[in-house]
């Protein structure tokens, strides 16, 4: 997975390059497909591959999270 994300990365952003590189007609659709690329493909399959096996609830600040972290600011203190 990691790797066709990189693959799919290296694509749009060559497209991007090619698109400001080139004096041709398609120049601002190679451009578009680059970004469109990145946002729609590229984004949401880095998003799923880097959160896929963490528990949400531990990034939430539920009242057991904030006593958690009270403790331990209690901890550094002393």
């Amino acid at each position: 997975m990691k790797y066709i994300i990189l693959i799919l990365f290296l694509a749009s952003a060559g497209l991007i390059i090619a698109g400001f590189a080139s004096n041709a007609e398609n120049a601002q659709k190679l451009i578009g497909f680059g970004v469109v690329g990145l946002f729609v493909v590229v984004f949401p399959l880095f998003s799923y591959y880097r959160w896929k096996d963490k528990n949400l609830k531990d990034y939430m600040l539920t009242k057991e999270n904030l006593d958690k972290m009270r403790e331990s600011q209690k901890e550094k203190k002393h």
